[in-house]
């Protein structure tokens, strides 16, 4: 018998005991009976997420008072002036504070030794009551480890550090201000459809150099509330020593980048957000740390085993990272307290998980191409302990905050990361469709436009999960980097620092760029998803790709930037992108595809390069071919009536040549064509995606 056939036989005897256990597991094999064989899996993954659960319960109070490390761990303030500190240094022989209060003197404040690898400090106020370490004062960590070694260590649990002129290291500074910021704005509801603004604080400025949270608040937030976006991912907001990381090589957990500002600040950018209508999610890392140990959790203790794997598990060779050990206790402690820090200090509204393949599988997803067989998802190359700490943040988010959002950045397509836990899935609201980008650049850089294949444009746009949403998108900010090139560049090269002006001439080239960049964003926007990403910058075609400073360009900010001011200029092209961009995204709020169910492709015809779809109400009709335009071109409709065009990238607006008159009405016949009831005959010229509205079912 084939391994195959043994497992479906005894999955179908354990089928039962598996139903018993997962209170909706039912609904979840309804909806892919394929998955029926790994129904044990299903069993097994929920009942150790539920025991896990439980032990907090029992152990701690409950996942809400295990969540409030930060109250506790790190060093607080105390009402009568004092101070109280507690760390977990499980292979520390001993541990001390020093800093600016005591002259830096090592060991004159020994913490005491608790169960479990713990360890606290109460120091008493001074006699007068004033602030024994008063706010910004700087303190370390001080570990005599097993060896007898010292060694001076950051707090896990620091909430603010930084890095004073050209030292190498970070310094922990003490932040308590006297006046902390206080939110006034309550947080917007939940988006139907959800449009995201990848942003990076620290290149949002025309500038060469690292911009600031009040740069973002005053000059881009209002940029992308005019752009009709409606949630904003944060990039590289934890704090992390190497700026060309991008944010992934993170040092210091709780603490906001103190290179675009302070805490409060950052504080007053998401307020800011939340009075616009605009949700706020937190790109946060949980998938690896950084190596750094002077200033980072790498080896904290002395050991190589603290906060991580100790051996060749704790590391990530393509990455050169360490991995946390998602089994230990007072790691999952830490990790779900540092999600609700970022919750409940500073109002973010969920988080875009980064690496979440990396860490469902035991190798990493290194080398492993996921051909979509299921057997890929179960097994022993799963990390069961990653999982189940996946499953343990998503529960503690959308309980906390029931209208959170978390994103999985999976390219593995592992089934029901995106289902609820109590039908034995992991718990994200939306995946990232990561095959999406990769296709457009596909076809640019291996294709002529004349053999791009509308059967596998549509096959990618829409090959997803039932029931399982996913963020679509043209291109993130993986694109955008230096080593690679942005779907402007692979249009329009170099030709974008010499034509992009309106008083030189519209080159093919030109033309073709504009037209296929807006194309590209409309079709993946309507079709791609049930959420749309945009990385700032991209949706005017930014003009360069981006590269932080390293010793490769000689410290250089000259890439590290966005040059918004190109799309403010009137005689540049760029603003023709950036019209289109907004429009999409209000006619997108007015009508909500997003929200709506997966759209009905009539019609991927690979002679004439048309694409027609229905969804929300709408009719999308695209022509990709390169030069031929079609005279009363029928095209399949489920609505009877009249129909009018409500957004047409071949407006002059938008960089078009203004071929389609929006004046002329179409009429729908009683007349069957490509499955759909009903028919009307448009035309379309080449190289336009256009939108019509049946405007009987409007009024």
């Amino acid at each position: 018998m084939a391994a195959s056939d043994a497992r479906a036989d005894c999955s179908e005897a354990a089928l039962p005991a598996a139903l018993a256990d997962v209170p909706e597991l039912a609904r979840l094999l309804e909806i892919d009976p394929y998955l029926k064989p790994f129904a044990m899996d299903f069993q097994r993954r929920y009942k150790r997420f539920k025991e896990t659960l439980n032990n907090i319960g029992e152990n701690e109070g409950g996942i809400d008072k295990f969540s409030r490390g930060y109250e506790s761990f790190g060093v607080h303030t105390c009402a009568d002036g004092g101070l109280y500190c507690k760390e977990w240094a499980p292979g520390a022989e001993g541990v001390f504070l020093t800093g600016d209060f005591n002259d830096w003197n090592p060991f004159s404040y020994p913490y005491k030794k608790l169960d479990y690898g713990k360890w606290e400090l109460y120091i008493p106020p001074k006699r007068n009551k004033s602030l024994l370490v008063p706010h910004g004062s700087k303190l370390k960590v001080v570990i005599r480890s097993k060896s007898g070694e010292i060694l001076y260590r950051i707090s896990p649990w620091a909430k603010y550090v930084t890095r004073e002129g050209d030292n190498v290291n970070y310094d922990w500074i003490h932040w308590d201000p006297e006046h902390p910021y206080k939110f006034k704005h309550s947080k917007p509801t939940k988006p139907r459809g959800l449009r995201i603004y990848e942003s990076h604080v620290g290149i949002s400025s025309y500038e060469g150099k690292i911009a600031s949270y009040k740069h973002f608040t005053c000059n881009v937030l209002p940029r992308i509330k005019d752009l009709g976006y409606n949630c904003i991912q944060m990039m590289a907001i934890m704090e992390h020593a190497y700026y060309a990381s991008f944010g992934y090589q993170i040092t210091s957990f709780f603490a906001a980048s103190s290179r675009y500002g302070t805490p409060e600040e950052l504080k007053e950018l998401v307020d800011t957000a939340h009075s616009m209508g605009i949700t706020v999610l937190l790109d946060v890392v949980h998938s690896h740390a950084s190596k750094n140990s002077e200033d980072g959790l790498n080896m904290f203790d002395g050991t190589d085993s603290c906060y991580f794997h100790s051996g060749p598990r704790g590391n990530h060779d393509l990455w050169d990272s360490r991995l946390f050990a998602y089994s230990s206790w007072e790691v999952l402690r830490f990790l779900l307290s540092n999600i609700r820090w970022w919750l409940e200090e500073y109002g973010f509204d969920g988080f875009r998980f980064d690496g979440v393949t990396s860490m469902l599988y035991h190798h990493h997803g290194i080398g492993q191409g996921f051909s979509g067989d299921y057997h890929e998802y179960f097994g022993l190359q799963v990390d069961e302990d990653a999982l189940i700490y996946l499953m343990l943040a998503n529960h503690l988010i959308h309980t906390l905050y029931p209208d959170s959002i978390t994103v999985a950045e999976d390219v593995s397509g592992m089934p029901a990361v995106c289902s609820p836990i109590s039908q034995g899935g992991v718990g994200f609201d939306y995946r990232l469709a990561m095959a999406i980008p990769d296709k457009w650049i596909q076809l640019l850089k291996e294709f002529k436009d004349e053999d791009w294949n509308m059967g596998n444009i549509v096959y990618t746009l829409t090959n997803r999960r039932y029931l399982e949403k996913c963020i679509a998108y043209a291109e993130s900010h993986d694109q955008a980097l230096v080593g690679d090139k942005t779907l402007a560049f692979w249009l329009m090269d170099a030709e974008m620092y010499t034509n992009m002006s309106v008083l030189t001439p519209f080159t093919p080239v030109i033309d073709r760029g504009i037209q296929l960049h807006k194309m590209i964003r409309l079709i993946t926007h309507a079709l791609g998803g049930e959420g749309y990403l945009n990385f700032m910058g991209n949706e005017f075609g930014h003009p360069e790709w981006l590269d932080f400073p390293r010793k490769g360009n000689n410290e250089s900010y000259h890439y590290a930037r966005r040059q918004f001011h190109l799309t403010d200029d009137d005689l540049l092209r760029y603003k023709f992108l950036n019209n289109f961009d907004r429009d999409m995204n209000k006619l997108e709020e007015r009508c909500g595809w997003l929200s709506a169910p997966q759209a009905y492709v009539s019609e991927k015809h690979e002679a004439n390069k048309i694409i027609a779809f229905e969804r929300a109400g709408l009719l999308f009709i695209f022509n990709f071919h390169p030069s031929k335009s079609y005279t009363d071109y029928r095209v399949g409709t489920t609505l009877p009536g009249k129909f009018k065009i409500v957004l047409d990238t071949d407006v002059a607006e938008y960089g078009g040549h203004q071929r389609l008159d929006h004046n002329t009405d179409f009429f729908s016949e009683d007349f069957k064509h490509n499955e759909r009831p009903y028919s009307l005959l448009v035309y379309i010229p080449s190289r336009v995606g256009l939108i019509l509205q049946n405007v009987d079912m409007t009024n």
